[in-house]
């Protein structure tokens, strides 16, 4: 009896040393670990599929000094020639006078034109001064015709409302130039607000209509910043793409911009405009555009074509001057037709492509609590971004493209670990941007080596024994 008692407490001794001897090692890891900063979990790349393999990517004969091709979906350039170049862009500009009126004001509005709007230069609808128009009927002015004076009471209308209470509430039609001014400042810092939140660092604004201009404002060194009304082929092309893919309002600017015709009758006059848009008609899909033209920008234009669940946007600037007004329809074609004969959406989660799922391993855990004393703690593993589809499932590539699929994923983790945590990530990349990334995630969920859960391990232990 008493060997039998002695034998035991000598095995709980051991049991509680082990213990111990266990619990205060997981603490020094973790003290450890928290001195030298580990992070929660070790990246290293596992694996990588690269066999990406150099294209001949074909020349296009291009008038535009400036060109882009672009998926309006991805925001992805496939075509691009000085796309990077900054220039004047013209009328062009009226895309982002358009979608920001739309995203700030009701079409059924009613503004009042100023002497500032009325005295805009060719080509304009002739408002004048104190007159009234709605939103709507200024608003096919300026996308179809490509009125200046349009253009600019719109801006004011929307500019005004950012300005002091005195001028807000002040009749446009009594505003001095100076005022008008400072309604058309306020709209240019809402059209270059807009343009960083899209990403163009080299665009900037200034008038709503296109027309040239140069800015200068005064450093606090004292030195003289000047900027020009200004952007590049390849934000152009992004900014169109906003407004017919992002904005909240896009329905509202296709079709204004679709409109071949629009006539209404304010103040004991007729009006009708007509869509200059030649593009319309030339190829089929063809979903929206608009030129522009001034003697420092050249001809310009920005448009979009749908067809086949595919969208590109074309952004050309300086297209050629006088006598050379067509070379932007066929540099527009030919992109168009490039884009078509070349692109084809390809899912990233298509059987060749995909990750598999199986090559994932389970992760050990330090520091975790385990069925058996003295084993190590696991966790598996899943992916979780498949089920998330508001993620990009592809893109538009050349058939010749290849997709790089790199993962990286925790070589051991520190309990305790919960099942949904990231741990890893995958990365399907064309070229060196990456367009889809699905999250590694734990299943399990396993806690911390702590005295409690030692004792009852001792505890377990002890009544174990016979």
């Amino acid at each position: 009896m008493k060997r039998n008692l002695r034998k035991k407490v000598k095995k709980f001794l051991w049991g509680f040393c082990f213990s111990a001897v266990l619990l205060l090692s997981q603490m020094r890891i973790i003290a450890d670990a928290q001195i030298s900063h580990m992070p929660p979990y070790a990246s290293k790349i596992l694996c990588e599929t690269d066999s990406e393999q150099p294209v001949n990517i074909q020349e296009l004969s291009l008038y535009a000094t400036a060109a882009v091709l672009m998926d309006a979906d991805s925001g992805r350039v496939l075509y691009g020639k000085n796309q990077d170049m900054v220039l004047a862009m013209a009328s062009t500009t009226k895309i982002m006078t358009c979608i920001l009126v739309l995203e700030n004001v009701s079409l059924d509005d009613v503004l009042t034109v100023s002497s500032y709007a009325a005295g805009m230069p060719k080509v304009k609808l002739y408002i004048q001064k104190g007159e009234q128009y709605t939103v709507r009927e200024l608003l096919h002015s300026l996308m179809l015709e490509s009125h200046n004076d349009s253009a600019v009471a719109l801006a004011e209308f929307v500019g005004k409302r950012f300005l002091a209470d005195e001028l807000r509430d002040k009749d446009t039609a009594d505003y001095t130039v100076d005022e008008s001014k400072k309604a058309m400042a306020a709209f240019a810092a809402l059209m270059n607000q807009k343009a960083a939140e899209l990403r163009c660092e080299n665009t900037w604004f200034i008038t709503p209509n296109g027309l040239d201009a140069t800015e200068e404002t005064a450093m606090e060194d004292g030195s003289i910043l000047q900027k020009e009304h200004c952007t590049t082929a390849a934000e152009l092309a992004r900014i169109m793409s906003y407004c017919i893919k992002e904005s909240p309002c896009a329905d509202a600017f296709l079709e204004i911009t679709r409109t071949r015709t629009y006539s209404f009758y304010e103040n004991d006059r007729s009006y009708t405009c007509t869509n200059h848009n030649a593009f319309l008609d030339m190829m089929s899909g063809a979903l929206t555009g608009k030129t522009g033209f001034t003697n420092k920008a050249g001809y310009c234009y920005v448009g979009a074509l749908e067809r086949d669940g595919r969208t590109f946007v074309v952004a050309l600037l300086a297209c050629g001057w006088p006598n050379n007004k067509t070379y932007k329809w066929s540099d527009t074609r030919e992109l168009m037709q490039y884009g078509l004969d070349n692109y084809f959406y390809r899912s990233f989660l298509a059987e060749e492509i995909a990750f598999d799922e199986e090559l994932l391993r389970e992760i050990p855990v330090q520091n975790g609590q385990t069925a058996i004393l003295g084993d190590r703690a696991y966790t598996k593993v899943r992916i979780a971004g498949r089920e998330n589809t508001s993620q990009q499932d592809g893109l538009l590539m050349r058939t010749d493209e290849q997709v790089k699929v790199k993962y990286n994923m925790a070589e051991n983790l520190i309990a305790p670990v919960e099942p949904g945590m990231t741990v890893g990530t995958i990365d399907y990349m064309v070229g060196d941007t990456v367009y889809r990334t699905e999250a590694i995630i734990t299943v399990d969920s396993i806690g911390a080596i702590d005295l409690e859960w030692c004792m009852r391990q001792i505890l377990e232990r002890f009544f174990s024994f016979s």
